[in-house]
């Protein structure tokens, strides 16, 4: 059985599962709003030593330490973020390989559940 469509908030109707364009347009707005105000990836670390180590890394540790995902590893994930801290971003450690997926979903919602 199919759920009902739902109405915007600008007044349109909407299937189930789908988003207005008026969110798509919001949304898009204030992401890049975000990434404006947002240093780039080599500011934040993210330069040709963290890519290099990871490589290494991703060489010795290819799948994903998800339980029961076990897919191919293409991200290198601090377990505990660093917020900053040199010392805990360097800690191999504290990293994990995840597949994009487990990373993009499952990680970014747990860290959205400890009150990030």
């Amino acid at each position: 059985m199919s759920r009902p469509p739902r109405l915007c908030t600008c007044g349109k109707t909407v299937a189930h599962g789908q988003r207005c364009p008026c969110q798509i347009i919001r949304n898009r707005a204030r992401n890049q709003r975000h990434d404006r105000n947002r240093p780039t990836a080599s500011q934040r670390g993210y330069g040709s030593a963290w890519r290099t180590a990871r490589a290494a890394f991703l060489k010795i540790n290819d799948r994903c330490a998800w339980p029961r995902c076990g897919a191919v590893a293409t991200v290198v994930d601090h377990i505990i973020a660093h917020r900053g801290n040199q010392d805990r971003f360097w800690d191999r450690s504290n990293w994990q390989p995840l597949c994009k997926p487990c990373h993009d979903r499952r990680k970014q919602r747990q860290e959205r559940s400890d009150g990030r």
